[in-house]
């Protein structure tokens, strides 16, 4: 894995109605949040299965329920094993950066 990985920033672009962007502006102008603040902050909620986040994705999935079911099952479980095996993030990232050099044809 390069050491630059992580770094290189991306930009993330979609578009949406003239009228729920400037909807969008006034509230995050109320609520003083700049607008890449406000969706990098739902980026982490996301990728951190932030619960509060994700049950409020559920209701706007498209997938059925027993799938909703057995993905938060699975998150959960993830949770409870990295508690158990008391790895934090860098400890995870550690594992497959050793894996990586290791077995550089994966």
């Amino acid at each position: 894995m390069s050491s630059e990985y992580g770094n290189t920033l991306k930009k993330i672009c979609f578009e949406e109605t003239d009228k729920r962007h400037a909807d969008l502006r006034i509230r995050l102008h109320a609520d003083d949040i700049k607008q890449g603040e406000f969706f990098r902050a739902m980026i982490t909620g996301y990728i951190e299965k932030d619960n509060d986040l994700l049950n409020f994705l559920d209701k706007h999935k498209t997938q059925s329920k027993t799938k909703n079911n057995k993905l938060r099952k699975m998150i959960k479980k993830g949770e409870e094993t990295k508690r158990i095996f008391g790895l934090d993030e860098n400890e995870i990232e550690d594992i497959f950066d050793m894996i990586a050099r290791e077995n550089p044809e994966i």
